[in-house]
């Protein structure tokens, strides 16, 4: 099997800690287990990147609100967010260690997250 390695998936996760980072990329979807949209951010510098998703769900719409705002788009009740806005936007984050149940297995998972966002 012959595998293509594309630009910037050479890159490591960023280590925890404090970075500057711009939007490089942002994927959507649909949650596995409960079928909630989400879109996922790529936050990327020169040392990395650490990919963050966002839900689309009651508990997740602060956060996706926090980052629109942040980012310095105005965000009101009744818009519709694109989130194509975000793309090449640079922030200052907070990378670390999230650790969290397997709804299917049960077993504990860990992962990368960023927090704190701010405008850069």
């Amino acid at each position: 099997m012959k595998i293509a390695v594309e630009k910037d998936q050479d890159k490591p996760l960023l280590a925890d800690g404090h970075h500057t980072v711009e939007i490089t990329r942002i994927d959507e979807g649909t949650s596995e287990y409960k079928g909630i949209p989400f879109f996922t951010c790529r936050f990327e510098n020169e040392e990395g990147y650490v990919s963050q998703r966002f839900y689309q769900s009651p508990a997740g719409m602060p956060a996706i609100v926090n980052l629109f705002k942040t980012a310095g788009l105005d965000v009101k009740e009744g818009d519709e967010l694109d989130t194509k806005q975000l793309l090449h936007k640079t922030f200052d984050i907070e990378v670390g260690e999230r650790s969290y149940n397997d709804p299917e297995t049960g077993n504990e998972r860990t992962l990368k997250q960023a927090t704190n966002f701010l405008l850069s």
